[in-house]
């Protein structure tokens, strides 16, 4: 990862030296959420100058509950996305033509976190339970993985009645839900700060029940793939970000507190954004960027396993490409 990333650097800098009487190429980056560590590559790249030296103008827009990536891009909102594939697939099938270019994330970090005193065990135990949802596209690895385990969404005995939870651990904490959905770098750790420990919590994570789905992808529409000097751009961007990556991981408390810097809201605090900093970089681990087809194709099947209400109805083609990464390593 550092050798190549390292090439890109150099090529980057290149780059801006040679057209250095040329404004630089600029970009627009809408996030998945609002700012915090999960993007701290992203600020990082930013901050330290890594976009400038790829001869980059790089704007970076927050995102929010009222904010869904697919549908920025496709109103011209934003060149480049950050999105969790189930929900970049679904937009894909509705006729927003996404393609996934780089997968930083390697792991998911998506959890049920239940109240062990509700006595739930395993996952068949969540049948008569109201379990905590995140909707506006999180909802579908939950539905996929409900519909594989045959336990219908509506509620009653043999099912689970589903409480659209607000991005906060307020239902299990105020005893509304038995379960809610969690990440490892935020809410979990919301839970822990409320009181809890380790042991009153059931933690269901979605890659032990082998319906992990793929997280934080970098996405452009196609016909941005079809123009050479956007390609390039593309490629430009991809590297420094992984630049910005692998430099958050090596300095979390920079990281952080870069992070912190860019938080208009005043809403973060340092020991919150250096926890997910940590935690957001075990996801990572040693991603070079490049995405893992077979973890994308596992994503497919987790999506088309959904009965009668499936995330997916057909197998997607050209939802992602290695076209991007291979510009990148060949810098």
């Amino acid at each position: 990862m550092r050798k190549w990333i390292a090439l890109a650097a150099g090529t980057a800098m290149g780059l801006t030296a040679a057209s250095a009487a040329n404004a630089a190429d600029e970009l627009t980056l809408q996030l998945k959420w609002v700012t915090q560590a999960q993007f701290a590559g992203y600020y990082v790249a930013k901050d330290k100058g890594f976009y400038e030296e790829a001869d980059l103008d790089v704007t970076i827009n927050p995102g929010g509950p009222d904010i869904a990536p697919p549908q920025v891009i496709a109103g011209g909102g934003a060149d480049v996305v950050i999105e969790w594939m189930p929900a970049a697939l679904a937009a894909r099938e509705k006729g927003v033509p996404l393609v996934n270019i780089a997968q930083p994330f390697q792991r998911s970090g998506m959890m049920l976190t239940c109240r062990k005193e509700t006595g739930i065990e395993t996952p068949e135990d969540f049948r008569g339970r109201t379990l905590g949802v995140w909707f506006f596209g999180n909802e579908f690895p939950f539905l996929s993985w409900m519909s594989q385990l045959g336990i219908p969404t509506e509620g009653g005995d043999d099912g689970v009645e589903v409480l659209k939870q607000g991005f906060n651990v307020d239902p299990l904490i105020q005893e509304q839900a038995d379960c809610v959905s969690t990440m490892t770098y935020n809410e979990y750790w919301q839970v822990i700060d409320a009181g809890f420990s380790p042991d009153d919590l059931v933690v269901f994570n979605y890659t032990d029940q082998g319906v992990a789905t793929l997280e934080d992808g970098i996405y452009v529409l196609e016909e941005s793939l079809a123009d050479e000097a956007m390609a390039d751009k593309l490629a430009r961007f991809v590297a420094a970000s992984m630049r910005g990556w692998e430099y958050a991981c090596e300095n979390q408390q920079e990281a952080a507190e870069i992070v912190l810097e860019n938080d208009a809201t005043g809403a973060q605090t340092e020991e919150h954004q250096v926890r997910m900093t940590g935690e957001i970089c075990k996801l990572i681990g040693d991603s070079d960027g490049t995405l893992d087809t077979a973890a994308a194709e596992t994503t497919v099947d987790s999506l088309l396993a959904g009965g009668s209400d499936p995330v997916i109805t057909a197998r997607p083609e050209g939802a992602w490409t290695d076209a991007i990464m291979n510009k990148v390593k060949g810098m």
